[in-house]
């Protein structure tokens, strides 16, 4: 059943309070405050249970601050320092997804709240609503950035290593910092991406007069992209949870739950598609990485990652293959069957080949990795005896994107054929502008 907003006052009539007067304020905090408390609660859990309750000097917060910054994109720096006669050295770029992910549902649950049961909305409205929020979150961020800081002397491991630390004025330190200003760029930019998308994906979600023409193509679509990266987030909790209780470890199944587990996943699901990764893990630590995938890393050089590669050491990767493709044919289904019913298949699939081009090009963009850290003592050698050690993993981007689009385009088609019997519900038909 439809309803006409009268010509001349899209969005205007009937507007939540949140956007109309001063008392939207409170909504806007409420927004904020959710998603941040969800986020801190996530890092510290992931921290506690990865061994980080133990650190000194009171450092805790001081880290899960940290945590929070780096999970919007906000920019963590590492430095150190031990004497004149040696340098330290340590760089770290990674987003804990499980903390960002759990940051972006809430506050899109938060900023759509108000605009239910709306069938379009002015330009205006959206954006001091989306303002509003905006200004609150950058608070956020300063405060946050502020507090992620901290320095730690560095435990050499050794009385040997120690005594000639100590005697050379040497006894290094390492410390971390937030790039203020970059961190609430950053996080502003994570912050529109997150409320774009809310609004893309979101059947309920009002849309400016001029703009309600386009959802039919791009809201089925970014709807069921969406859809696929929970499912394998939820596929993947479900497995972690059951090696949780029955293999052991399970404080570090745990930490790579709360913390990492849509970079494995999302990963997986690239490689799932036939995309390839290359890396490199050396030294005494590495990621929270299956046994398979640290196998094919640990190289003296750079090793790449695939399907085939990793089937050397495991063939059970191949099962990857299969959970892509029906992950991704039933994502297309899902679009087609939310999609208007004179689309045909043809539609169909370029709408799928550009939203998976999209898709594996945003989660190769987010889930790389590359971390070293290095102590010298007059320029020569490891002074910790085993602090050296570097981290790195990143996509080949191009190849990935096209075999997104390769898949798209055979899933969508396909979906398209299979969703014709499909009844469609909500779909968006030969409207005007403020009808819905």
């Amino acid at each position: 059943m439809s309803h006409q907003t009268p010509p001349g006052r899209a969005g205007t009539g009937h507007a939540p309070q949140s956007l109309r007067d001063p008392h939207g304020w409170p909504h806007a905090f409420v927004a904020v405050l959710a998603a941040l408390v969800a986020m801190a609660v996530v890092a510290a859990l992931g921290l506690w249970a990865a061994g980080a309750g133990d650190l000194p000097d009171g450092a805790f917060p001081s880290v899960l601050a940290a945590v929070v910054v780096m999970a919007v994109g906000g920019s963590v720096g590492l430095s150190g320092g031990a004497g004149a006669f040696a340098e330290t050295d340590a760089a770290l770029g990674v987003l804990p997804l499980s903390v960002t992910l759990v940051g972006a549902l809430v506050i899109a649950a938060g900023f759509l709240r108000p605009l239910r049961h709306r069938a379009v909305a002015d330009a205006k409205e959206l954006t001091g609503w989306a303002a509003r929020i905006a200004l609150l979150w950058v608070l956020s961020l300063v405060g946050l950035g502020l507090g992620a800081r901290h320095r730690f002397t560095v435990d050499l491991g050794g009385e040997a290593a120690a005594d000639i630390g100590d005697l050379l004025g040497a006894s290094p330190e390492v410390g971390f910092e937030t790039d203020v200003p970059l961190t609430v760029l950053f996080g502003l930019l994570w912050l529109a991406g997150v409320l774009a998308m809310a609004l893309l994906v979101a059947r309920g979600a009002p849309l400016p007069a001029r703009l309600v023409r386009f959802q039919e193509s791009v809201r089925p679509a970014a709807h069921a992209m969406v859809v696929l990266l929970l499912a394998y987030v939820a596929l993947g909790l479900a497995v972690g949870l059951v090696v949780a209780a029955t293999r052991g470890h399970a404080a570090e199944t745990f930490a790579v739950l709360l913390l990492g587990l849509p970079n494995l996943l999302w990963l997986a699901f690239t490689l799932g598609l036939g995309a390839s990764w290359e890396g490199r893990v050396d030294g005494p630590f590495g990621l929270p990485m299956p046994r398979v995938l640290d196998q094919v890393l640990r190289t003296p050089s750079d090793s790449k990652v695939s399907l085939r590669t990793l089937s050397d050491h495991d063939g059970r990767v191949w099962w990857l293959l299969v959970v892509a493709a029906v992950m991704v044919l039933g994502a297309a289904f899902l679009m087609a069957a939310r999609s208007p019913a004179r689309m045909r298949a043809w539609q169909h699939a370029v709408h799928m080949a550009v939203a998976l081009a999209l898709t594996v090009f945003t989660v190769c963009v987010l889930a790389g990795v590359s971390a070293h850290a290095g102590l010298s003592l007059l320029g020569i050698g490891d002074l910790g005896g085993g602090l050296t050690g570097l981290v790195k993993l990143r996509p080949h981007l191009g190849t990935a994107v096209l075999l997104a689009v390769a898949w798209g385009l055979v899933a969508g088609f396909v979906g398209g054929l299979l969703a014709r019997p499909v009844h469609r519900r909500g779909e968006v038909g030969r409207t005007g502008p403020g009808e819905r």
